[in-house]
């Protein structure tokens, strides 16, 4: 993540692109009406912005699931009740007393609006008073909507890129540094863009792939076959999403080109120099502009070439990380039934899953991304959850029941991720975000089952025990909150799945609105879902800028901020009005503006975590 700057257009190569960006929809999205608030309000506060909006899931609700949409006050005044009219207008569930909640945000008061009883599907009316809001219940409302997801992916593509057609960027990656062979070129071109800028990081890139990988393994019916291994149009026989995890994989691979060695970086902010298309990446590493990159290896200390270093200790964070990607890939790719069947390949990740599992072992601690000339990095303060999960994987696909053991004494470590039932977090610290590994240790154990179940139980009640508000929400707003409310569904999915306990249903669901339009704003939080309702128009990014915004369809941006975290960032500036002023008036802020990279910038590694989450609904 990081600040852009102005450059100037790119004409030609935008109309080299024009097909493949009319293909996702059109330039614009149409004009809502409910963006500051809901059509039909009648009750306004000052500059004529409603006093109160009704927020829903603008992708729509499942017949047999939660459904709650939340009527947001600024005024903390609300109706009485409300009412679920039909298409025609009729009354399909008459008048239901409104309780006052604690708002969040912009909101100061929150009721809630539960027509779980109306199962039909269909096209509804919620009446709350003068405030009005369309509602769909579809039990396809989430089919296909995991595939499309994987636009994003593709366009973030380094070496080849589907969506320019092009090979040329970032080919001649890269350079060894901070290590004794520093110099030595090691080819290790492509994987994919972490964000809005060309950085690549093995541990967002492992954690993509590996959720990439599980959706397919649990949720195959969930993905169809559109697209060739290199992206472009047209089916090969593979779903897509395992090409896009075989596309990671190839890259995982290149990054521990020996047993004894583990690259966890290519680039360093030294990116954010130049605004430009990644085919014109003309960032200067002391080669040349648009030479060569760097290639930072894992240590095991404080890394960072400039003023600024990180806290590294260890490389276990990464190599574990690694190594569960590798063995999950083995295991998928080496299964004679699989679409994707490589038996050679499958070979060579189950190498590496040994290797790079051994490195862990043989290093503990986190290995960090490594800043340059500003302060920021990814602040990853615990890596056993990524060792417990690279130890599921290797049990998974060897048997050897010293994985096993060797994965639970990791799980016993950190039974919850830390940051859950926290208010704050520093950038990354607890990544990922949600523990696969309990989950993964429970595919495979016997009688330890219940204790890895448990284990998840404790992080969901410490998080629902801070979400009394309105929108059932008790995650910290920090810095990519987005990708902390996916895990917090993920997780919540995980454990109805291990358990068959619904008692976190309710705040499952609740992340998986407030994802698509049942937040303070109103709004979509991926780039172009649904195209008919608000979503990110401006995202920060140059492509998007320089190309249209729909080339970022199916990306999840970062996501509300605390104010303080908005108001304290470096480069942080809007460059145009704020649509969401009048909803930006609490702890918690949100801008769709190319300005704001805190809030608005898609992210790679939670739209893949993202994938899991939508496949699981469109499964049912």
């Amino acid at each position: 993540m990081r600040p852009l700057r102005a450059s100037g257009g790119v004409a030609l190569l935008a109309t080299l692109l024009a097909c493949a960006v009319a293909s996702e929809g059109p330039a614009a999205a149409p004009a809502d009406p409910a963006r500051n608030g809901a059509p039909g309000a009648a009750s306004a506060l000052a500059g004529g912005v409603p006093a109160a909006a009704i927020r829903y899931n603008r992708l729509g609700y499942l017949p047999d699931g939660p459904k709650v949409a939340v009527l947001c006050s600024r005024d903390a005044a609300l109706p009485d009740g409300f009412r679920v009219l039909d298409a025609a207008g009729g009354e399909v569930r008459g008048t239901a007393p409104l309780t006052q909640e604690p708002g969040l945000g912009g909101c100061r008061a929150a009721a809630r609006l539960d027509f779980t009883g109306v199962r039909a599907p269909g096209e509804y009316t919620l009446v709350a008073g003068p405030y009005r809001a369309p509602v769909r219940i579809d039990p396809g409302a989430y089919r296909g909507v995991a595939d499309s997801l994987l636009a994003y992916m593709r366009q973030q593509r380094s070496g080849f890129n589907p969506l320019f057609r092009d090979s040329v960027h970032h080919r001649t990656d890269a350079i060894l540094v901070d290590h004794p062979d520093s110099g030595t070129f090691i080819p290790v071109a492509g994987g994919w863009a972490d964000a809005a800028d060309y950085l690549q990081y093995v541990t967002t890139s492992a954690h993509a792939t590996f959720s990439m990988m599980a959706a397919w393994r649990d949720h195959p019916t969930a993905f169809a076959d559109g697209h060739d291994a290199s992206g472009l149009p047209g089916a090969n026989g593979v779903p897509d999403v395992l090409d896009e995890a075989r596309w990671g994989l190839e890259w995982l691979s290149k990054m521990h080109p020996r047993p004894d060695l583990i690259l966890n970086q290519i680039g360093d902010d030294r990116d954010h120099m130049h605004l430009d298309l990644p085919t014109t990446d003309s960032s200067d590493y002391g080669w040349g502009r648009g030479g060569l990159r760097p290639v930072y290896p894992c240590t095991g200390r404080p890394q960072g070439l400039l003023e600024h270093r990180n806290r590294s200790d260890g490389k276990a964070s990464t190599a574990g990380k690694m190594a569960a990607a590798f063995a999950l890939g083995a295991l998928l790719f080496g299964d004679d039934a699989s679409p994707g069947r490589d038996t050679t390949f499958a070979r060579i990740l189950a190498d590496k899953a040994r290797t790079a599992y051994r490195v862990g072992r043989e290093f503990p601690g986190v290995c960090q991304t490594a800043p340059a000339r500003a302060p920021y990095f990814y602040e990853e303060a615990n890596w056993v959850d990524d060792m417990e999960l690279a130890a599921s994987q290797l049990h998974a696909l060897t048997g050897e029941p010293r994985f096993l053991r060797e994965a639970l004494e990791y799980a016993a470590r950190e039974p919850v991720t830390p940051w859950m039932g926290a208010d704050t977090a520093r950038h990354y610290e607890w990544y990922p975000w949600h523990n696969y590994g309990h989950y993964e240790i429970w595919r495979t154990a016997g009688e330890e089952r219940d204790v890895v179940a448990d284990y998840y139980r404790r992080g969901l009640e410490r998080v629902a025990a801070r979400a009394g508000n309105g929108f059932r929400i008790g995650i910290p707003f920090i810095w990519c909150s987005n990708d902390v409310m996916v895990s917090y569904a993920t997780q919540a999915w995980l454990y109805r799945a291990m358990t068959g306990d619904a008692s976190f249903r309710v705040h499952e669901q609740a992340a998986v609105d407030w994802l698509f339009g049942t937040n303070p704003w109103g709004t979509s939080m991926i780039v172009g879902l649904p195209l008919d309702a608000d979503h990110p128009t401006d995202p920060h990014s140059v492509v998007a800028t320089e190309l249209g915004y729909l080339t970022q369809k199916g990306g999840l941006v970062d996501g509300p901020v605390y104010g303080t975290i908005f108001e304290n960032l470096l480069y942080v500036t809007l460059r145009d009005p704020d649509e969401y002023a009048a909803w930006n008036t609490g702890r918690i802020v949100y801008h769709d503006d190319w300005g704001d990279y805190s809030t608005n910038e898609p992210i790679m590694d939670g739209t893949a975590a993202l994938v899991y989450v939508l496949a699981a609904l469109s499964a049912g």
